[in-house]
């Protein structure tokens, strides 16, 4: 067997594709340069899944449990082995088609979207941009993971175009806002946790059940109109800026292919409430970058140019958290909701996440290959997002989520 690279036995992500053939969307699995169609699998007996039969969405396999999860991807694994029987290996062989030849779809019917706002470098970078005459942070940030819905009709695959969004938008010398396209376009490097099994409505979830509740991560990409949200987000927070486009990759990576890359936890001061405090930690040694590629550079066949390199273990607020806490209220979870990490930011120059704290909000334009600037994106930009883990031998890729802004 060939090196499988970033999808190997140790990662195993599902999605959802279709191919040129017959156009149907099902589930799939990623393995090496190839997807494993898994509905193939049910419908010739060699996988019990029935919420994967005729699946268009992954919502009913996330809902199904641990215990299903745990099942299918322990029961691909074993069919893709070195010893596993011909017979199997023969039907993996001929249900599996090139990655390249296939169209992926969003893996998820998304039902609740909410995006928190984790990374404390972030939080205190933006407070410092927003509000420099007064403290970065406020005061309740250290106490509670702070967050906002977002439109779920509005989170798209990678590879969707998006279009510039129009607002309300006003100058600091100006007595009244215009309206028209955002010149502050920008873009925040997060992952996203979809939820696997729901809950009740008025049962909140406790911070150590996240591996019954949570399935597994993505890239997201939440596009941000920081002209838009400057003038609109005191007193309730964001809105129009940041619902007009959400992108995720489109492979999930489950909690267990993910496992081996667990790592201690932040300092927090002071310690978090009862409620938020888990037994385990739930930090991440999962590497981040962002690229750009503008049209001129892509004319000029320059490859993208790396903007940020980050790293996600150092997120102050982690997935039990925010599970413990947005259903602290009694919030009903259900198969298939997104939950964005908020931006992931270090605290060194080139390891933040969005245009934004890069250029400070433009003042410092970022130099390119050919010549070219940028504070923020412009028309015909792509930004590429990537995640990778690597512990010894364990490797396991989140692939991408790629963007182009449409003129």
């Amino acid at each position: 067997m060939t090196d499988p690279g970033d999808y190997g036995l140790d990662n195993l992500p599902f999605g959802i594709f279709s191919d040129a053939g017959s156009g149907r969307k099902r589930a799939g699995v990623a393995f090496g340069d190839g997807v494993i169609d898994l509905d193939r699998l049910v419908g010739a007996g060699f996988l019990d899944a029935e919420s994967l039969r005729g699946a268009t969405t992954l919502n009913d396999f996330f809902g199904a449990g641990l215990a299903t999860w745990r099942a299918v991807r322990a029961r691909v694994r074993s069919m893709l082995a070195s010893d596993a029987p011909a017979e199997e290996r023969a039907v993996v062989t001929t249900a599996t088609l090139p990655r390249d030849a296939v169209t992926m779809h969003l893996p998820i019917a998304v039902g609740d979207y909410v995006d928190f706002y984790s990374s404390l470098e972030h939080a205190t970078n933006v407070g410092r941009i927003l509000r420099p005459n007064s403290a970065p942070l406020q005061p309740n940030y250290r106490h509670i993971p702070i967050g906002y819905h977002g439109r779920s009709g509005t989170v798209v695959v990678s590879g969707t175009p998006i279009r510039r969004p129009h607002g309300q938008r006003k100058a600091p010398d100006a007595d009244a806002p215009t309206f028209g396209p955002s010149v502050m376009l920008d873009v925040e490097l997060e992952l996203g946790w979809i939820a696997g099994a729901g809950s009740n409505h008025g049962e909140p979830i406790g911070a150590d059940a996240v591996r019954e509740h949570v399935f597994g991560y993505v890239l997201l990409d939440d596009w941000s109109a920081r002209d838009i949200q400057a003038w609109e987000y005191q007193p309730l927070g964001p809105f129009l800026s940041k619902s007009f486009a959400t992108s995720i990759s489109p492979w999930v990576v489950s909690l267990d292919a993910l496992e081996p890359f667990r790592v201690a936890e932040p300092a927090r001061d002071p310690e978090p409430l009862p409620y938020l405090r888990a037994r385990e930690p739930w930090s991440y040694d999962i590497e981040l970058e962002m690229l750009l590629q503008t049209p001129r550079m892509r004319e000029r066949a320059l490859a993208p140019i790396s903007l940020s390199r980050t790293n996600f273990r150092g997120m102050y607020w982690t997935v039990a958290q925010q599970l413990a806490h947005v259903t602290s209220n009694g919030a009903r979870l259900r198969p298939g909701d997104l939950f964005g990490t908020g931006t992931v930011s270090g605290a060194e120059q080139g390891t933040q996440g969005s245009l934004l704290e890069l250029t400070w909000r433009g003042a410092n334009p970022i130099a390119l290959p050919d010549g070219e600037t940028r504070g923020f994106l412009e028309d015909g930009d792509t930004v590429i997002m990537r995640g990778r883990a690597i512990r010894g031998a364990a490797r396991v890729g989140l692939g991408e989520v790629v963007g182009t802004i449409a003129p």
